[in-house]
């Protein structure tokens, strides 16, 4: 085998075990992985990404699948489901005070600190690398990227003011740092 192929392999390897433990981890708290990645979704977006059909583009899964994990946490009291201002068919999933404290007590914060435990060039490289890959993937696969507003190529800015020229409305501060499904660069 070849240098590349060997590097390769090992990077292979080490990215399926971590995502394994991460994932061993998150039964936790009487929440399946997907639910704990739908509350740190539902954390992030913006109020035009907060939509089953969005957070199903996120995850990679289907409707269905989706469907069945907003149940269950609309059941424990995690989110709230309402109807869109403006948009019969549509619905906007936001996370409840009970759902924000959830996120307290997330099994990623554990794994979060082993990546604290990296420190300057380890970790830009790191960063650089895993953003490069992921960005890669995405485009391969024809999935969206959904990166943050202030990122955006439709974001607009200037004397504490934004926009996006997108979806044609104002934004806040805080919408400015939220990741939306529509982002381009």
């Amino acid at each position: 085998m070849s240098k590349g192929g060997a590097e390769n392999a090992n990077i292979l390897s080490a990215l399926e075990r971590l995502a394994r433990l991460m994932r061993a981890g998150e039964h936790g708290g009487g929440l399946n992985p997907a639910q704990w990645e739908a509350l740190r979704y539902l954390s992030r977006a913006n109020r035009f990404s907060n939509s089953p059909v969005a957070l199903a583009r996120f995850l990679g899964s289907t409707k269905g699948t989706v469907s069945q994990t907003i149940k269950a946490l609309h059941r424990k009291g995690y989110i709230l489901k309402a109807a869109r201002e403006g948009e019969k068919r549509s619905i906007a999933l936001s996370l409840t005070d009970t759902g924000r404290e959830m996120l307290g007590i997330d099994p990623l914060a554990e794994f979060s600190k082993s990546i604290d435990g990296l420190r300057g060039k380890t970790a830009r490289r790191l960063d650089k690398g895993l953003s490069k890959l992921l960005a890669a993937e995405l485009a391969r696969t024809k999935q969206p990227g959904f990166g943050v507003c202030a990122t955006c190529r439709n974001f607009r800015g200037e004397n504490g003011s934004y926009h996006c020229a997108f979806f044609e409305a104002a934004l806040s501060d805080d919408d400015a740092g939220m990741i939306c499904v529509e982002h381009s660069t």
